[in-house]
């Protein structure tokens, strides 16, 4: 492992990008401690309810805690991640969307483009609608045009920056840039939670052997998300021989990988973010907030809707990801086949209905590891604002992880240095 971090740096272009990173994740980080002007974080906090859970402090966990602080970065990049959701959903209802987004670089440019058009707006309006709500609870020192001008293009430019920030770490660092924002967000706060929890064993709060079981479990639990994100199943493909002129081509054998969760962390963040959405409306509009409280976080109707649309988006997002006909059509043209199978349509039907079965699988251990906090506070009786990892912020600091790992392996593997994973 300590050769393997010191090729890291050997590599001029892997050091680059490593450092580049690391700067602008330096960045996030002071500006999660760049208070908004004229504004009373901690009475707010204690408004929103940040410390006990719920909508805001979940986006709070997403943030590193800028929320609860509420700096410029306070909104995190929770409009960006709506707008891509929007856009994506879009792509399959819209032809025109769907033509762009089978046009290759220059489409996905214009697609990342309206994304980008969508953040600023669902940015402007969330932050009109925090800055409208500060003033309701009176946490604003001086509430006139100005100073409320001023928050409102604060946190807008704020949730403006982080994108930007995350699109330069996904060109010219290391990893998706705004994953690694939310991997940074959630990392930040772990030490301090650590902290709480041993400190309540110390108070007689909290028993050892519960903290010795959460210990064991969240291995476990890691060990277990590790594996899933890794699992496979490797259709074989055997490309026919042809001769061009003097020479014969192909013959060769190989398989076609595919993912026991090929959508990764995102049907996770897009999952909560669209849950978030009804019980944000019920904070800024207090009449209907009844109609929303079975949506609370960690009651039964939250878990099951969760559940749902986890399925629902992983199978949407394998869907928009990874296309059998295409798959097939092109092995096709290449001479390429599954033994036993016909090219063409079976192919392609063959390779549906794996992914289907295999999908289902991922779907169901995603919802099981998102929903895993509450478990594991029910056998070990810790309270879950002690609970370091949940289920969302443990599958996206493992999804995360594993994904930069790989981009880092695939440097040292281009340039002949032994990686990190044997």
């Amino acid at each position: 492992m300590l050769d393997a971090l010191r090729n890291t740096f050997r590599i001029g272009d892997l050091r680059s990008k490593i450092l580049y990173t690391g700067a602008l994740l330096l960045v996030y980080r002071i500006g999660a401690h760049v208070p908004v002007p004229g504004v009373d974080a901690r009475a707010l906090a204690n408004m929103l309810g940040v410390g006990e859970g719920g909508a805001f402090g979940f986006l709070d966990l997403f943030s590193g805690g800028a929320l609860g602080r509420f700096t410029v970065f306070a909104m995190g990049v929770s409009p960006y991640i709506t707008a891509s959701i929007i856009v994506q959903l879009l792509q399959v209802a819209v032809p025109q969307l769907e033509e762009m987004a089978k046009e290759g670089v220059e489409g996905r440019k214009k697609l990342q483009q309206y994304t980008r058009y969508g953040t600023i707006v669902l940015a402007l309006i969330q932050a009109i609608s925090v800055t409208l709500l500060a003033r309701s609870w009176q946490v604003i020192a001086n509430p006139n045009f100005f100073t409320l001008t001023l928050i409102v293009m604060t946190l807008t430019a704020g949730t403006c920056l982080l994108m930007w920030l995350g699109e330069k770490i996904t060109q010219r660092g290391i990893g998706n840039g705004i994953s690694m924002l939310i991997f940074t967000g959630i990392i930040a706060g772990l030490p301090y939670t650590t902290f709480r929890m041993f400190q309540a064993v110390g108070q007689g709060g909290i028993s050892f052997i519960s903290v010795v079981i959460y210990m064991v479990l969240a291995v476990g639990i890691i060990a277990g998300t590790v594996m899933v994100q890794e699992g496979q199943r490797r259709i074989p493909v055997q490309y026919a021989k042809k001769v061009v002129g003097r020479r014969m081509y192909g013959g060769q054998s190989t398989h076609i990988p595919l993912r026991v969760n090929t959508a990764g962390v995102i049907p996770v963040i897009f999952a909560s973010s669209v849950l978030l959405i009804p019980q944000t409306i019920g904070q800024f509009i207090p009449a209907v907030a009844k109609y929303f409280n079975w949506l609370s976080i960690g009651t039964l109707g939250y878990n099951i809707v969760y559940i749902a649309l986890i399925i629902f988006f992983t199978y949407f997002y394998t869907a928009i990801t990874f296309n059998p006909v295409e798959v097939a059509n092109n092995m096709k043209k290449n001479g390429g086949f599954i033994p036993g199978l016909r090219p063409g349509r079976p192919t392609a039907e063959y390779m549906d209905r794996v992914l289907s079965r295999i999908t289902l699988f991922g779907a169901i251990f995603l919802a099981i590891i998102a929903v895993m906090p509450n478990i594991v506070a029910a056998i070990t009786r810790i309270p879950m604002s002690f609970i370091a990892f949940g289920g969302t912020s443990l599958l996206i600091v493992v999804g995360v992880a594993l994904d930069t790992m790989k981009q880092i392996e695939a440097h040292l593997l281009l340039r002949h240095y032994e990686g990190f994973m044997k």
